[in-house]
């Protein structure tokens, strides 16, 4: 910071107080005793430059495109490129979801976001009997090869960028990406995309994990192994807070606990035998985008440079991408409420400007409709227009991070900062995260910060309009998008047919290849793509895994 902003306030801030807004709070009281960020973060009147005391501009600020990239890991900001611009989609059958695809690239959408329904993410089949009334309710079903063949028909995997969200049954499911581009022509070197494979979330916050969380990191860390050399443009990780967020987090636990995950699966990649700057580059993140403008700027501030001195200083990277934090930011779902379901179109809008602001790498916009449904074409339409508004008409990606050098900006990137440090040190001194997860630590901080939330929203010191605040009683209903039951008959009868179909040889061979392996300490994803190839579904080779690792069950938290 230039001496001249540091000084010309000298004694300013309690001056102003003095001379300027004690007078002026004699005349007219203030609205409350105090305010606070959505998160409880308590903030201040007026930030100067005497609240910049400590942070150094060079070393802790920098310039764009330069460590430790707190304004941006691009030299020219969105002046070069703009974000990418993904649209998470995904219900019924993969038949359905395929439209919805081809309707969104239409109308300019930029890159593909699956959801999967809930009988996937749980590694079982549609005729499951816990897959019963599930079936492409909250995302599309995809059982085999088969599905993802159908998903991707007729769009050119090799020319688009795929984003895939599940934990899991991922590398199961990433297996199967693999053989349709292979079948497609497309080379594994050119493909780029993002498999989401974050299992310590789950645990975390999301639970939908089907074995152990030691064995569950083998799959992570094979899944790095394999790809630096087979697929080397691909995200094998986006470590997540988003779904840490919307569990009830706040916005430092959420920042705090996602780059500590992202420094466990270094930790583990290292311990596999991998050098940190041959897969740390192909991790992501993903981070909510919540509705305090402000703090989620400093938000993803920090994270860049938190990761950049980690990954430099922890553990020796050399390599710049290495040390870049690259993002996905997606809405808050939780922000959305099903009262006055229009005023969700502003929530997103004003999430998705502080995700921008931030330096954001790709964004979703939810649509104004998640409150209460899967999006209807229309809605998902409207918030892919959303992102666009904000690109080409606010103004806001003509400039590099234009809230750079804000009192208020920088000091709570500051704060954020040092705050999730000493949650690292707390978490380094329990043997790590997967051990502080064993013991329940993060899962007691997020359930205390849920709550203290309740409290506040209750006793409406949160407010939510058209909630607690300005309720609008007897509102019309909107039109929603529902899933009917024929979804789960139709893909129960696909399955039924490829079982009988497929060479039931060829699939046993190929899942007891997997149980030996998984038994052993060979690399799993060629087992994998072997039992994808002779078309195994998720359930039978996850039901190997379980065979051999178990199933995990979560002690309770108190």
């Amino acid at each position: 910071m230039p001496v001249s902003m540091k000084t010309a306030a000298g004694g300013g801030k309690a001056r102003w107080e003095r001379e300027t807004l004690g007078p002026a709070l004699g005349r007219s009281p203030e609205r409350a005793a105090g305010f606070s960020t959505v998160s409880g973060r308590p903030i201040q009147r007026l930030y100067t430059a005497e609240d910049l005391a400590g942070i150094d501009d060079v070393r802790d600020i920098g310039d764009p495109g330069a460590f430790p990239y707190t304004r941006g890991i691009h030299a020219t900001g969105y002046l070069g490129k703009l974000w990418t611009m993904r649209q998470f989609a995904g219900f019924g059958t993969p038949e359905e979801t395929n439209q919805r695809y081809k309707g969104l690239l239409a109308a300019g959408g930029t890159g593909l976001s699956v959801a999967f329904d809930l009988p996937t993410l749980m590694g079982r089949d549609p005729d499951h009997p816990l897959s019963l009334g599930e079936v492409g309710k909250c995302g599309v079903n995809v059982a085999s090869l088969a599905d993802m063949e159908t998903l991707f028909g007729g769009i050119p995997v090799g020319e688009v960028t795929t984003s895939m969200t599940i934990n899991s049954p991922a590398a199961m499911i990433f297996a199967m990406y693999l053989v349709v581009a292979e079948r497609q022509g497309a080379g594994w070197q050119a493909l780029s995309g993002t498999i989401q494979n974050d299992i310590l979330k789950e645990f975390i916050a999301q639970k939908e994990f089907i074995f152990p969380p030691r064995p569950s990191m083998r799959l992570i860390t094979d899944l790095f192994a394999f790809c630096a050399h087979a697929a080397p443009r691909w995200n094998t990780i986006s470590v997540s807070g988003y779904h840490i967020r919307e569990a009830g987090a706040t916005a430092l636990q959420e920042l705090a606990f996602t780059l500590r995950d992202g420094l466990e699966y270094v930790q583990w990649g290292v311990e596999a035998g991998l050098a940190v700057d041959d897969f740390v580059p192909r991790m992501s993140f993903f981070f909510n985008a919540h509705s305090d403008f402000f703090e989620e700027i400093a938000k993803y501030r920090a994270a860049r440079k938190l990761w950049a001195e980690a990954m430099r200083d922890r553990f020796g990277a050399r390599s710049e991408r290495s040390w870049k934090l690259r993002f996905h930011s997606q809405t808050a779902g939780v922000s959305l409420t099903a009262q006055q379901p229009y005023n969700n179109v502003v929530r997103t809008a004003l999430q998705a400007l502080s995700a921008v602001l931030g330096g954001t790498n790709s964004l979703h916009t939810n649509s104004l409709d998640e409150a209460l449904a899967l999006p209807t074409e229309a809605a998902a339409t409207l918030a892919l227009r959303t992102q666009q508004i904000i690109a080409h008409e606010s103004g806001v990606a003509s400039a590099i991070d234009p809230l750079g050098g804000s009192y208020f900006v920088e000091r709570l990137t500051r704060d954020m900062e040092e705050e999730a440090l000493a949650y690292f040190r707390r978490i380094d001194g329990m043997g790590g995260m997967v051990a502080a997860i064993e013991r329940g630590f993060p899962q007691r901080e997020i359930a205390e910060s849920a709550y203290r939330f309740q409290q506040a929203f209750e006793r409406r010191e949160k407010v939510m309009v058209g909630v607690n605040a300005f309720v609008q009683p007897g509102e019309p209903p909107i039109e929603t998008l529902y899933i009917d039951e024929t979804a789960e008959a139709r893909q129960l009868a696909k399955l039924e047919a490829l079982r009988t179909r497929r060479s039931g040889d060829a699939v046993a061979r190929s899942l007891d290849r997997l149980r030996r392996a998984a038994g052993g300490t060979a690399n799993l994803m060629e087992p994998i793509l072997d039992a994808v190839r002779a078309y195994a579904t998720v359930g039978e080779m996850c039901d190997a895994l379980r065979e051999v690792w178990g199933e995990y069950e979560e002690a309770p938290t108190i």
